[in-house]
């Protein structure tokens, strides 16, 4: 047996088709297709959770997305274990292991359940006026205990063994929700040959139409239909249909972000299955078909494990042929519980009684519940619900006051009316508005090219949605560039109507009594809770949602917004609109890191990367270190040499004979087009209209806000033709800056951004010897210091390779920089080494390369700049264009904070013991006998010992530096205080003679 609640003949699930499963270790039978929540049902389990705050009791409230009670446990090893997992979600699968949550000893008798006799300790914002005494207990006692308790899951120990896949997709028409309005959507957009994708939550296609016993479409049964058009859909070339996908974020430009559960319903998924997928799809036109969640009526004790909405119970017993009860009680402020009453009388469940708070509704479900026999209380409230485990009654008074009725049940179906699925509208920052008719927020002011259809429209009535929806479609498609094309729309034959509901707390709720009537079940929130938040002066309903945390759990508030709006509205005696509406953000439902890092974790979290001359240095043994995803070689020691002895070694070299350094990891980016020159212009601080092709110079770039973000060489190439290099680490955002400005600031301009980092290789030989190693090798460049002097760039060959050579220095002696493709970086490096090998040249690494700049005063943005450094402050005021009367940041360094005396220059620092070698990032003082806290006026930005200069040397930020030359400073260490003398930047060759030695 697969459940002694599991109706013979109801539901559309084949009872051959078994699973085994258990629940807190007690072994169930379910069937192929059941849910956790339905199969848990069948066996006549209620009871699955503690809520969070007063551990009460929790039962199953929905059969979607939208659950708040339902969260277990799924395990299916001891790598594999899930926690939060909404039970309306999990599709049964043979061998499932599920475990309740929130809960000890046991789900029936927890020892947290007495936070529920101390609620009046814990009642609304009590976190934020406790735990302030004694001062001390916070570490000891109270942060302890408060991490202890947080959270409903235990998160997994261990590695995650599953693997996660990404897909990015674009498509004419994006529709989000697979009812009857996303189908009829979907299909008349791909009727017209557009490129569509269709995605929903569900296993099933097919929303509301599950339940609906009433829908008929076409001539078939509404459900018969839904599977008949997705079936037709699936054929279609032009179509993605994507089950088991949640769209969790709408985002700018259209761009949408869905998560597929590919293989948490299989019993043992393939090792080629990921376990979910993320889509990343980018839609010219997005349909939102998403629909409407149903809520819950707030009286006493209404979260009692039996209690449930009645869209719910409807389609546990239609799809899945389960019965939620055995003598059932439906509480209603509309007519869709009548609905549901009307099925379970039908399938043979007593209901014991409805009770609807409205004084004469009218309407065929009524005629025919009363016609069932039926016993319906017009005008009548229920007031309170018996029982703890499982409810057991519901006491029945007039709403305005008068006897009291206990009716015998053990379940309870409620709905208070469905409110618009508008959370995705409202990511795409399109703004709803209140209907006041209706008493609903809708779709108002739309940010984006997408239009809402159906129930999220506010849209009543199965034919008008159709309707609306088949229209929506086509026109979407239209919109996208697809043609007009004559489908046939689907015709609605018969349908159910609903009436509007009520918002807010019923009688018995409040205003002022210390029942519990809960609002938000999974955050323990009740209706007194929304009042006192109002009383204690919150008036933003966002206010209210943080002191309350009303709408904050796992749920997002979706099926308690409204009826906390509601209730703070009337509290505050102001209309729903002026109160406001909480901010819907992205996800909607929880989305693991597992989908959304995808492959991106172990070795492949940061992607590394290797120049075309990694191998050589590898072979070479050279020590790499990590600048940004790069791999650089850090040193090359010999037999015998620590680091500071191989540093030394080709800091020496570089002075004397020559070095080879790879320089390829340099951001290079070309720019490209008639308005290059004047683009060039608008982004950094110097001149180039005038530089002529063949030439470079050294070039700022600055923030709006008049700091550096970046610097480098730009060489000329031709009148509309620059080659702009970067820092390693800033290439990325160097690009997005100027493609940001390219888009946005200067669209006119006639250019063209390419990332040409990969494209060539880099390597840069220094030194007295380089003009001797590099010109055997060249063709077709003369290289005299006539024809090339320094800071110029001619194009030509090397070892008959295209070459683009660059006469520049980033050591303070005669070098070049070679760029050749790719593919043939190391075949020229080792063609330049064995040349290079005649002159006693040596390969040098990073750390030789900060060293050699240093002694001449170069900076490098992001060590000796922290983005709060000007140009003057680093004395580059050189490099700015005085006649120019606009760049990006020429404002921002006219600000008074950025020209006042007293700002950190940039300096030099030499130890009074020439021996001492600076800690970098130590701070400076003036005075090191002042009292602590010192007063800090700078602090140490590059230290590095110099065998060249046979001492320490070091750069810093000192405020008013250069007025300050010659001064004693102090940099108090632990170890004691070091004392050092300001000087200018440059430590070696302070006249630049050594660029043409």
């Amino acid at each position: 047996m697969s459940g002694a609640l599991r109706i013979p003949g109801a539901g559309r699930l084949s009872q051959a088709k078994t699973a085994r499963f258990s629940f807190d270790g007690q072994s169930y039978t379910g069937i192929e297709g059941d849910t956790l929540a339905s199969a848990l049902l069948a066996n006549g389990v209620h009871l699955v959770g503690r809520s969070f705050k007063y551990h009460r009791p929790r039962g199953i409230l929905s059969a979607g997305a939208e659950e708040p009670n339902a969260l277990v446990q799924i395990v299916r090893d001891d790598a594999r274990k899930t926690p939060n997992v909404r039970a309306t979600v999990q599709e049964l699968y043979d061998g499932l292991a599920a475990n309740s949550q929130n809960r000890w000893p046991s789900l029936s008798f927890d020892v947290g359940a007495v936070n529920d006799l101390a609620s009046p300790l814990f009642s609304a914002g009590f976190y934020y006026k406790t735990f302030m005494w004694p001062k001390a207990a916070w570490k000891s006692l109270y942060e302890p205990k408060i991490r202890e308790a947080a959270g409903l899951g235990v998160s997994p120990d261990k590695p995650d063994p599953d693997h996660y896949s990404s897909r990015y997709a674009h498509c004419d028409v994006l529709v989000l929700g697979g009812g009857a309005a996303g189908i009829a959507a979907a299909l008349a957009a791909a009727e017209t040959g557009a490129r569509v994708i269709l995605a929903d939550e569900q296993a099933e296609f097919g929303g509301s139409l599950r339940f609906e016993s009433g829908a008929r479409i076409d001539g078939q049964d509404g459900f018969a239909w839904a599977q008949a058009a997705i079936a037709r859909l699936r054929a279609m070339d032009n179509v993605r249909v994507l089950p088991r996908t949640t769209a969790f974020g709408y985002y700018a430009q259209n761009f949408v972000g869905l998560v597929e559960r590919v293989s948490d319903h299989l019993k043992a998924p393939g090792h080629d299955l990921p376990r979910e997928r993320l889509w990343q799809v980018r839609a010219k036109r997005v349909v939102l078909a998403s629909g409407a969640i149903e809520r819950h009526m707030v009286f006493a004790n209404n979260d009692r494990p039996g209690i449930m909405l009645a869209g719910a119970a409807r389609t546990f017993l239609n799809h899945y042929g389960v019965a939620v009860g055995r003598n059932v009680g439906v509480y209603t402020a509309n007519d869709s519980a009548y609905a549901a009453a009307i099925d379970l009388k039908k399938a043979g469940v007593n209901v014991a009684a409805i009770v609807d708070l409205r004084d004469n509704p009218t309407g065929p479900v009524i005629d025919e519940a009363r016609a069932l026999g039926i016993e319906i209380n017009f005008g009548r409230a229920v007031i309170r619900a018996g029982g703890k485990l499982r409810v057991s009654s519901m006491t029945v008074q007039p709403k305005n006051g008068g006897g009291e009725r206990t009716v015998p049940v053990d379940a309870i179906l409620m709905s208070a009316g469905w409110t618009p699925s508008v959370h995705l509208f409202s990511q795409s920052r399109g703004k709803v508005a209140f209907n006041d008719e209706t008493k609903r927020f809708v779709p108002g002011t739309y940010a984006q090219d997408c239009i809402s259809v159906g129930a999220c429209n506010g849209t009543d009535g199965l034919s008008a949605t159709v309707d609306e929806a088949y229209a929506a479609g086509a026109k979407a498609a239209k919109d996208a560039g697809a043609k007009a094309a004559k489908g046939t729309k689907p015709k609605v034959d018969a349908s159910e109507s609903w009436s509007r509901g009520m918002l807010g707390a019923a009688p018995g709720a409040g205003p002022d009594t210390t029942v519990k009537a809960f609002v938000d079940f999974q955050n323990d929130v009740t209706a007194k809770d929304i009042r006192q938040a109002v009383h204690e002066g919150m008036r933003s309903i966002e206010h209210v949602k943080r002191f309350t945390t009303n709408g904050m759990a796992t749920d997002q508030g979706k099926t308690s917004n409204m009826h906390g709006l509601a209730i703070a509205a009337e509290t505050l005696g102001k209309p729903i609109p002026e109160v406001g509406l909480t901010t819907f953000r992205a996800p909607y439902t929880p989305v693991t890191f597992g989908a959304i890092v995808s492959h991106a974790r172990g070795p492949l979290f940061d992607p590394t990367r290797k120049t075309a001359i990694h191998p050589w240095a590898e072979a070479q043994g050279a020590v790499f270190e990590d600048v940004g995803q790069w791999k650089r070689a850090w040193y090359f020691p010999k037999a015998g040499e620590d680091m500071h002895a191989a540093v030394d070694r080709e800091c020496v070299a570089v002075r004397n004979q020559a070095g080879l350094f790879d320089a390829s990891t340099l951001g290079k980016i070309e720019v490209v087009g008639p308005d290059a020159a004047k683009f060039m212009e608008l982004l950094y601080t110097n001149p180039w209209e005038k530089l002529e092709p063949g030439r470079c110079r050294y070039g700022i770039m600055l923030r709006e806000d008049g700091f550096i973000y970046d610097d480098g060489v730009v060489g000329r190439l031709a009148p509309d033709r620059f080659h702009v290099t970067t820092t390693t680490g800033g290439a990325p955002r160097v690009m997005n800056h100027m493609e940001d400005y390219l888009q946005t600031e200067f669209p006119h301009l006639n250019v063209w951004l390419t990332s040409i980092t990969e494209q060539w290789a880099v390597i840069a030989v220094q030194g007295p010897k380089s003009r001797d190693i590099i010109a055997p090798l060249v063709e077709g460049i003369d290289m005299s210091d006539e024809a090339l002097p320094h800071m110029s760039v001619r194009e030509g060959k090397i070892c008959g390779v295209p070459t683009r050579l660059f006469r520049m220095s980033f050591t303070g002696e005669r070098g070049f920089e070679v760029n050749v493709p790719a593919d043939y970086g190391q075949a020229v490096w080792e063609a330049l080494w064995a040349e290079g090998q005649k002159h006693d040249a040596t390969a040098y690494g990073t750390e030789a390369m900060h060293v050699l700049r240093a002694e001449k005063g170069y900076i490098i943005v992001g060590q000796d700049t922290d983005g709060t450094v000007t140009p003057n402050d680093a004395g580059l005021d050189w490099a700015v264009g005085k006649k120019k009367v606009d760049f990006v940041g020429i404002r921002g360094m006219a600000r008074p904070d950025l020209v006042a005396k007293g700002r950190k220059q940039l300096v030099g620092l030499k130890t009074k013991d020439p021996k001492v070698v600076l800690e970098e990032g130590a701070q400076i003082v003036e005075d090191p006998k002042q009292a602590i806290p010192m007063k800090m006026i700078g602090h140490v930005t590059s230290s590095y010992w110099s065998q060249n200069c046979g001492r320490s040397i070091a750069l810093a930020l000192v405020a008013g530096g250069r007025h300050r030359m010659g001064d004693t400073l102090y940099v108090p260490m632990p170890n004691g205080v070091i004392e050092v003398e300001v000087t200018g930047m440059v430590f070696f060759d302070e006249t630049g003679g050594r660029l043409n030695g």
